[in-house]
């Protein structure tokens, strides 16, 4: 009962946490579904039940151990131990860094403590999905280097236990941390980082924003919007800021500029509201050297301006403005739908961002792969060139990623090559490393030669 206590209190603790984030993600889920009706609405609504899962990640690995072997109980406790130890010092270390060059910011929120938990709330997502390989690089190292030291591991193999099955109940944890990345990346993750960017403009400028210059034309209207900031509770009533709105006719000749400070959309009636408004009708410029905001064509209009009968919705407005990399699963997956006959939109860098979805939380099995033949020693050499090794193998990875997510974004790569061929071609060479070690042949050595002289 002992082994699986540990599975049941994270259980409980899954369930409770899942209440109470899938309920407010629910909410959210039909707030937002009410203004991008045209949103693939299955997939956001899975978003909480994704939560829900992730809650549980934890009581599943817990469930694992319990059901594991002795041995296996024995190195997982090892390296999980290692890698909260090693993930706790990356973000301690990332958190004095922050703190450092944020805190003045985070003093002019009014509630200091309160926004520092609201920021890096909302930033820990990101974090995880960022600094959990290199967690898991680490705790490999760190756990079977200290293994081999103490000839553990010669004395597992010496049981009938093969470098494979040795490493086995590792790969399981890492297959776990994988699917905790997974399950930031559907939603969480991406967003962490337009929100936690919003945070820090808040305090610098007294405002929020989810968006900033975003340009929108309708088709049917003939209608140009210049949006100078979006609000990041744009879907809560907050006005859109210094924006410009064009008329065009049919020929494409302007019809009439208006400009406001601030416009607020009311979803009852589907009114604009505009404040700070001017207006100038441009129907009548026959000098095209003429200003467009000639004093004699201002329009005198109320302040506020109410606008009824326009069909674009705050939703609709902020599409263009929104960044592939900071849009979830449901979100690149809705864009990708709705604009495949579209000719405007960069479909490539939303496509090869909606495959990086996927295949990010790979890396986490790929860093095991990689670090397991090289922590594991058995010659007097040590462990310090496997960890050198290591390291510079993960340096790799991350420019490999960048360069392939570079190339299918731009067209060079097909974006589903893009963003899973890190993950393959780390893959391949740990698979190639860990035949080494299972034949029981020095890994310099294959390295060396592939190195010319």
């Amino acid at each position: 009962m002992r082994r699986f206590l540990p599975a049941l209190i994270l259980t409980v603790i899954g369930i409770g946490l899942a209440v109470v984030l899938a309920s407010r993600e629910a909410s959210v889920v039909g707030d937002h579904l009410v203004g991008f009706p045209d949103d693939d609405k299955t997939a956001h609504l899975l978003r909480p039940a994704v939560l829900s899962a992730l809650c549980l990640v934890p009581a599943i690995a817990a469930l694992y151990y319990g059901l594991a072997g002795a041995l296996d109980r024995y190195l997982i406790r090892s390296f999980m131990g290692a890698f909260t130890l090693c993930f706790t010092s990356l973000f301690s270390i990332w958190l004095i860094g922050d703190l450092t060059e944020n805190l003045p910011d985070f003093r002019k929120s009014g509630n200091t403590f309160r926004f520092m938990g609201m920021y890096y709330g909302a930033a820990f997502p990101k974090f995880f999905v960022d600094f959990a390989p290199f967690g898991l690089l680490l705790a490999m190292l760190y756990s079977l280097g200290k293994l081999s030291r103490g000839q553990e591991i010669v004395s597992i193999i010496q049981t009938g236990r093969g470098v494979a099955r040795l490493i086995a109940p590792l790969i399981a944890m890492g297959f776990m941390v994988g699917l905790a990345c997974l399950g930031f990346n559907y939603r969480w993750a991406p967003a962490a980082q337009a929100y936690h960017d919003a945070l820090l403009e808040e305090t610098k400028m007294g405002s929020l924003s989810r968006a900033r210059n975003v340009v929108y034309f309708t088709e049917d209207n003939r209608r140009l919007w210049l949006i100078g900031g979006f609000p990041y509770d744009y879907h809560r009533g907050e006005p859109l800021r210094n924006l410009i709105v064009r008329s065009f006719s049919e020929d494409g000749s302007p019809e009439w500029r208006l400009r406001a400070e601030k416009a607020e959309w009311d979803r009852e009636n589907n009114n604009w509201t505009f404040q700070g408004v001017s207006k100038w009708d441009l129907t009548h410029r026959l000098d095209t050297r003429e200003s467009p905001i000639d004093p004699e064509r201002d329009l005198d209009l109320p302040d506020p301006y109410v606008v009824e009968g326009w069909s674009e919705t705050p939703w609709q407005l902020i599409k263009p403005g929104l960044k592939a990399e900071e849009l979830g699963i449901p979100g690149l997956y809705s864009w990708l739908v709705q604009n495949r006959e579209s000719e405007w939109g960069n479909k490539r860098r939303f496509v090869t961002q909606w495959h990086y979805r996927w295949a990010q939380p790979g890396i986490c099995l790929a860093i095991v792969l990689l670090a397991a033949p090289l922590g594991i020693v058995f010659s007097r050499r040590g462990a310090a060139g496997g960890v050198a090794l290591a390291i510079f193998m993960c340096a790799g990875m991350m420019f490999s990623s960048t360069v392939f997510l570079s190339l299918g974004e731009s067209g060079y790569m097909p974006p589903m090559w893009a963003a899973w061929g890190t993950n393959i071609l780390a893959t391949a060479v740990a698979l190639v490393l860990i035949q080494r070690r299972l034949v029981g042949r020095p890994i310099y050595q294959t390295l060396r030669k592939l190195i010319p002289v």
